[in-house]
């Protein structure tokens, strides 16, 4: 099960580039794969899964900001949150968008000043001084309905796919 997800999740972050924002939806698609791997087969496997398609897509993946952005956060994240969801709701959030934030501001000086990619913010035009603060605004908010998304991709996991799909194979 590890290698024919590694397989999809690979395919899936192959085929950025094709249709606009798929820099980001791919990635976070890849990273749902993760979810059955991590249920049936352990974290430690979903792991290593993890870690073969980031390893693989920095030489497979044409697309350098879906590739950093399934390294660093997208990847790992849907196997994450159900042990961030055990803490009390107000800290599990608080380390959420902490994380993201984090994530954000180390993507952005490391596309910056390790790639050289010129400055990322520049292209928004007038929004003035308040740039980075609306982009940060905007992720946030973007992470908050990809968590909600997540969640409900985890309940038709467990609720629907397992009983009805997974119990006719084994």
């Amino acid at each position: 099960m590890g290698g024919l997800s590694a397989a999809l999740c690979l395919l899936l972050m192959f085929m950025t580039g094709l249709v606009p924002f798929s820099s980001y939806v791919f990635p976070a698609c890849a990273g749902i794969v993760l979810i059955g791997v991590s249920a049936e087969n352990g974290y430690k496997t979903a792991i290593l899964v993890y870690v073969a398609v980031s390893l693989l897509s920095i030489f497979v993946v044409p697309d350098i900001e879906a590739k950093l952005l399934f390294i660093m956060l997208l990847g790992y994240y849907p196997m994450l949150k159900p042990i961030l969801e055990r803490l009390p709701r107000l800290f599990c959030w608080l380390v959420k968008l902490g994380l993201l934030n984090l994530v954000v501001v180390v993507f952005y000086y490391f596309t910056l000043y390790v790639l050289g990619i010129p400055d990322l913010l520049a292209d928004w035009g007038n929004l003035g001084q308040y740039t980075a603060y609306v982009a940060l605004g905007m992720a946030n908010f973007t992470f908050v309905m990809y968590d909600y998304l997540l969640s409900q991709a985890l309940a038709i996991y467990w609720q629907w796919f397992r009983p009805k799909v997974l119990r006719k194979i084994s």
